[in-house]
């Protein structure tokens, strides 16, 4: 099997285990691989999750639960590609669900703060439609949405 060469670490408090389990639980082809545990003597309670290898998607991902010294901010996101408007909202419903935050054009921080994009795949195409004045229309609905709703895209786009 290939090492993947590049692999997002991701800082916790204490959550790193229960992210890696939520984020499973709603991508597809998607496993906890490997749960390393501290000893005694460590920053942490023995026993608790040090690190946790996950993958969603194919991508491997190591959480750490390393303490508070650290927050996530959205200058770094993950973006998930959406065939349609039924994978947007299970994305948007998944990740916000138990505290999570919605925000702006697609934008969504999860219940441990980390932010996800859920982006249709037509809001692209519309976006760089060659007609300018089409995708001005589809640029300014995209910014007074929350989850992008394609059907409000397709209306902008067609000047309706």
């Amino acid at each position: 099997m290939a090492i993947q060469k590049i692999t997002p670490f991701l800082w916790y408090d204490t959550q790193a285990e229960a992210a890696a389990e939520l984020y499973t639980s709603i991508f597809d082809n998607s496993r906890i691989i490997e749960v390393q545990r501290y000893g005694n003597g460590g920053p942490m309670p023995a026993g608790s999750a040090m690190t946790v290898t996950f993958e969603l998607e194919g991508l491997q991902f190591i959480a750490l639960n390393a303490g508070p010294q650290f927050k996530f901010t959205e200058a770094v996101s993950f973006y998930v590609s959406c065939d349609d408007q039924e994978e947007v909202d299970y994305f948007w419903q998944k990740l916000t669900a138990g505290g999570g935050e919605e925000s702006m054009c697609g934008w969504l921080k999860d219940r441990f703060s980390l932010s996800w994009q859920i982006v249709p795949d037509r809001l692209i195409e519309l976006l760089t439609d060659p007609d300018p004045e089409k995708s001005g229309r589809v640029t300014q609905a995209m910014l007074q949405m929350q989850k992008i709703e394609i059907a409000e895209l397709e209306r902008a786009a067609s000047g309706g």
